[in-house]
């Protein structure tokens, strides 16, 4: 019973994220249950680790530099950007009946602005859509057209039995 449901690849869906909740409760209740599944799921879960430790890529030596300009450029267009907008603080006191100004923030375009790279993968995208939506035309088409000529195959093969 146990082997059954260890086999049953309840313990895969669940260290891959795929298990719904139901099945996650199932599986702690009887991880507590039965020391049987808790040790299955540790050697899934070992198994896991090394064979993402076995197909694990390394990076190009550049890459963290990048990720370290990006990190740093982000963290002074924010400071920037704050002190852009920060309002100073009143010298002197406000007249009362006054309340506090506004300031209107008004954008130069409308348009949204992308890296550079992203606007290929944005049309390849949408290259590629329009290459599937043709084959799927494409398929649709050939799959009406050979179920017309099965009914007229089978209307023939029940004449012919007649």
């Amino acid at each position: 019973m146990i082997q059954q449901y260890i086999n049953s690849g309840i313990l895969e869906a669940y260290v891959t994220g795929c298990a719904s909740e139901s099945e996650v409760k199932e599986l702690l209740r009887m991880k507590a249950e039965h020391p049987e599944v808790n040790i299955a799921l540790k050697e899934l879960e070992a198994d896991m680790e090394f064979l993402a430790q076995q197909m694990a890529v390394t990076p190009p030596l550049s890459t963290w530099g990048k990720i370290s300009d990006d990190i740093d450029e982000i963290m002074l267009r924010e400071k920037r950007e704050l002190q852009q907008f920060k309002q100073p603080e009143p010298k002197q006191q406000e007249a009362p009946g006054t309340g506090p100004t506004y300031i209107e923030v008004e954008g130069a375009s409308s348009h949204m602005r992308i890296h550079k790279a992203w606007r290929w993968v944005f049309a390849a995208v949408f290259i590629l859509g329009k290459i599937f939506l043709g084959f799927a035309i494409y398929f649709y088409l050939e799959n009406r057209q050979a179920q017309k000529q099965l009914q007229k195959l089978e209307t023939e093969i029940q004449q012919l039995k007649r």
